[in-house]
């Protein structure tokens, strides 16, 4: 992605997946204290853990990004002592391109062996 040296901010925990651009900006603003307007990128991800949002201002608008997995679900952070977590680009590659790698990871159990 193009997202080079900005800073990430996770959202701990689940968001409302039906929650728009507005009220994705008002949770950064008002739960986060953080400027949505600022050069960083704002990530959200719902109870199942299969769908994630991600809020970036590029200067003169709002990009709102979406991925809902087919299969798999996204590792996530539980809601725990802070309400963020803050990474940088290529760990939120590693957090997207997880469930991927989780899937590849995934191998039929061998029931049968034999030597030959």
């Amino acid at each position: 992605m193009r997202w080079g040296q900005k800073p990430v901010y996770l959202c701990c925990g689940y968001t409302d997946m039906r929650k728009s651009i507005n009220g994705l900006m008002t949770l950064v603003k008002e739960s986060f204290s953080l400027d949505p307007f600022s050069e960083a990128l704002f990530v959200f991800c719902n109870r199942n853990r299969d769908r994630i949002k991600i809020l970036e201002w590029d200067g003169d608008g709002f990009w709102l990004y979406f991925k809902r997995l087919e299969r798999g679900r996204f590792r996530w952070p539980a809601k725990g002592d802070a309400a963020t977590m803050v990474l940088d680009a290529k760990e939120l590659s590693y957090l997207i391109e997880g469930a991927k790698l989780e899937k590849k990871l995934k191998r039929n159990e061998v029931l049968e062996r034999q030597i030959s």
